[in-house]
C-alpha cells in the first residue's frame, strides 16, 4: 500500500530529525516522536491483516491518531526551540499528506 510506504518513509525521517534533539529528551520528546511515527505504518499493516473493512478502518483511525501526535510533538519541539521552523514545516507537509491519504481510505472503507 502506498500509505504504508509513506508511513515507513515518515518514520525514517522522524528518526533522523530526533537526532537533532537534545540528549536529555531521549526519554521524553524523542521517545514520544519515534514511537508515534512507528505506530503510523504499524497500525496500517496490522489493519490490513484484519478480515473486515470495519476492523481495518479502526486501525487506520489509530494510525491517523499517531500521525496527529507526531504533528503535535514536532510543533512542540519547534516552539521550545529544539527544531527550526523551516525543518518542521518540511516534515509537516509530508505528514499532512499522509493524514489526508489515511482519511481518504477510512472514508472509502465506510
Amino acid at each position: 500500500m502506498i500509505i504504508w510506504n509513506h508511513g515507513i518513509d515518515l518514520a525514517v525521517k522522524i528518526y533522523a530529525i530526533t537526532k537533532k534533539l537534545p540528549l536529555e529528551e531521549r526519554f521524553g520528546l524523542t521517545s514520544q516522536l519515534t514511537r508515534a511515527a512507528v505506530s503510523i505504518p504499524s497500525n496500517i499493516a496490522e489493519g490490513c491483516s484484519r478480515r473486515s473493512e470495519k476492523d481495518f478502518a479502526r486501525f487506520l483511525e489509530h494510525s491517523l491518531g499517531s500521525a496527529y501526535e507526531v504533528e503535535t510533538d514536532l510543533t512542540i519541539a519547534e516552539r521550545i526551540g529544539y527544531l527550526q521552523k523551516e525543518v518542521v514545516d518540511a516534515y509537516l507537509g509530508d505528514l499532512q499528506s499522509e493524514q489526508r491519504q489515511i482519511h481518504s481510505l477510512i472514508n472509502k472503507l465506510r
